[in-house]
This record gives structure tokens, C-alpha cells and sequence, in this order.
């Protein structure tokens, strides 16, 4: 007994000398702040088929003052019951699809058209995703502006170098034609200059492929003709087994906004009523059908279910999950299991 307390006196007293000796050790500085996030991507299987949500950053747009079909006061309220200020930072997303043949990116983000701060993270997120640009062997296009297909090439060089590129015909002659930017209004012009700087290695190469209407791409991907936000806007179908994902483009840009009113337009769109038509169309089909959504501007990663409301419709986002608890042939869990 007298050696088991002579064993505790002597812990006791070594725990208070330690606890002296670190109370007069100045405390050490706080850590620097990072102030970035790591590069984004997000991975999830549709049947038999790999989909990768990658992120291109992010853009803030004033709402309040590029949606039309409403006013800026009503806009303003409807965000703030969402927590939101009228410039909302948005997400630029680009999705990448591994069919077991094929490496198939659908958009390329803005690249660096919207300078330092704004997007240009795609090659990054693709990397970090455990791809490489030189994999990718198509690349879809939505549908031609900055923001979706400004991240093509750089500095004249080709980013996707061993990739075909698939564009909507009407989309091509429209904003590939340098004699269509006169008659353009004023704010679209500065989107043919873009196109012609990004396609144009592409189109030397004869990498460029253009299509019409609905058709089957590749095995297992369809084009739907969406047009309305620009003459050939395109949404791109992904079927495996029973499980289906629209890449929906530009159906939508202020996800706080346009899914309670459908009929809220944009100041981007090139046929503002026949967006708007789209994007009803749209929402009552994948809430009657039940099939995943992919949107451009929807926050990261952009993924999930479209579900109706009395009025409008509601966005739900789909669940996290880590893939790895998964065999590699299983399937998208239901979103409430």
C-alpha cells in the first residue's frame, strides 16, 4: 500500500509541475486562415455508369437586376427569405460522365473570361477528381456562352486535345457566324468574340461536331432540343439500366427564384418566352418522371430530384455519400432510404 501511494504522490506532483511548466509557456499563435476551398468534385453512379460533378468556381450576379418577367423588389424579397443578398454567388458546374467506353465532359466552365476571381477551377477539379484533360474524348457543349464553354482552350491551344466536340447545329451557326454579332443586341456581342477565340482550334482541327434535333450521341447518351436561353440550347439525356440524369444546361440560373416561378426569365436569354416555356416543360417532367437533374447553376454539385409544389416547384438536392460503402455495380440509393 505504501508504494502504491508513493506511486500516486509522485504522479500527482509530476502532473502539476507539467501543468506549471505549460501555464508559463506563452500561448502559441492562432493558424492562418486558408481563405480557399479544395478543389470540387463530387462522384456518383447511375446504373452501370460514373457521374462526376466538377466544379468551376463560382460567379456573383446581381439577380435583382438581370431577372426579368418580375421586379427587383420582388426579387430582392424572395431572396432575403432565403438568407440571400440580390448578388448571389452562383456555381458554374461541369459534369463529367465515365460510360465504361467513353469519357464524356458536358461543359467547360467559363475558363478565365470572368478573370481570377470568377471560375477558371475546372482543370483543377478535373485533377483532383483523378482524371486528366487528355482522357476526355467528348466534350458536349449545353449550348455556346462563356460560362459553359469558355474553358475549351487557352491561349489558342486546345484543353481538351483528343476530345470531339458536340454542338446543337442552330447554336454553331449562330454564335460561330461573325456576321450575325451586328445584328445581335449589344450585350450578346461580346459572346460571338468568345466563341470564335475558344472553338477556334477545335473547329482547324475538325474536332468540332454538330447535330440536330434529338439524337443519340454515344451509347447510352441522347440530345433533347431545349431551345429558347440561345437558338440550339441543348439538354443532354444519360440513360443506364433504369436510371436516367438530364444535363439541363441553362434551364434555370437563380435556383431561389426560378423553381417557385417558372415563368421568371433572364437577361441572358436570347428568347426569353421560349425559355421560359423550357423550363415548365422541364420541371413537370422530371417531377412527373422522377429522374435526376443536373443544372449549370444550381449550387455544388448541382444534383438531385425536382419535386411539385401547389405552386412552383422545389429543388432536392441529392444526399451525400461516400461510394466506397458501395459494390462498384450498385446503384443510386433512394433519396429518403
Amino acid at each position: 500500500m505504501k508504494r502504491t501511494t508513493n506511486t500516486l504522490a509522485a504522479a500527482w506532483l509530476l502532473a502539476g509541475a507539467l501543468t506549471g511548466s505549460f501555464a508559463a509557456c506563452p500561448a502559441s499563435a492562432a493558424a492562418p486562415q486558408v481563405l480557399t476551398q479544395a478543389p470540387g468534385y463530387y462522384r456518383m453512379l447511375l446504373g452501370s455508369f460514373e457521374v462526376t460533378a466538377l466544379s468551376d468556381g463560382t460567379v456573383t450576379i446581381p439577380l435583382d437586376e438581370l431577372l426579368t418577367g418580375t421586379s427587383a423588389q420582388h426579387v430582392r424579397a424572395t431572396l432575403a427569405r432565403s438568407h440571400l443578398a440580390p448578388r448571389v454567388e452562383t456555381s458554374i458546374n461541369a459534369f463529367l460522365v465515365n460510360t465504361g467506353k467513353h469519357l464524356v465532359l458536358v461543359d467547360t466552365g467559363a475558363g478565365a473570361l470572368f478573370g481570377p476571381d470568377a471560375g477558371g477551377k475546372l482543370q483543377d477539379s478535373i485533377r483532383a477528381a483523378g482524371y486528366s484533360a487528355d482522357q476526355i474524348d467528348a466534350v458536349l457543349i449545353t449550348h455556346i456562352h462563356g460560362d459553359h464553354s469558355g474553358g475549351l482552350s487557352s491561349g489558342g491551344k486546345m484543353l481538351f486535345p483528343n476530345a470531339a466536340i458536340y454542338v446543337n447545329r442552330r447554336d454553331a451557326q449562330f454564335w460561330l457566324d461573325m456576321a450575325n454579332r451586328a445584328r445581335a443586341a449589344e450585350s450578346q456581342r461580346a459572346g460571338f468574340d468568345q466563341a470564335a477565340t475558344q472553338f477556334a482550334p477545335y473547329l482547324a482541327a475538325d474536332k468540332v461536331k454538330t447535330f440536330d434535333g434529338a439524337t443519340e450521341l454515344l451509347p447510352g447518351i441522347w440530345t433533347s432540343p431545349a431551345v429558347g436561353h440561345t437558338p440550339g440550347h441543348t439538354v443532354y439525356v444519360v440513360k443506364s439500366g433504369d436510371k436516367e440524369l438530364h444535363f439541363w444546361g441553362d434551364m434555370l440560373h437563380a435556383q431561389d427564384v426560378q423553381f417557385a416561378e417558372p415563368d421568371v426569365t433572364i437577361r441572358f436569354d436570347v428568347d426569353s418566352p421560349a425559355a421560359a416555356r423550357q423550363r415548365n416543360a422541364a420541371l413537370k417532367d422530371a417531377a412527373a418522371r422522377g429522374y435526376l437533374v443536373a443544372a449549370a447553376h444550381v449550387s455544388f454539385p448541382g444534383i438531385g430530384y425536382v419535386r411539385r409544389q401547389v405552386k412552383g416547384f422545389e429543388w432536392l438536392p441529392l444526399p451525400y455519400s461516400s461510394l466506397q460503402r458501395r459494390a462498384p455495380d450498385a446503384d443510386v440509393p433512394d433519396r429518403n432510404r
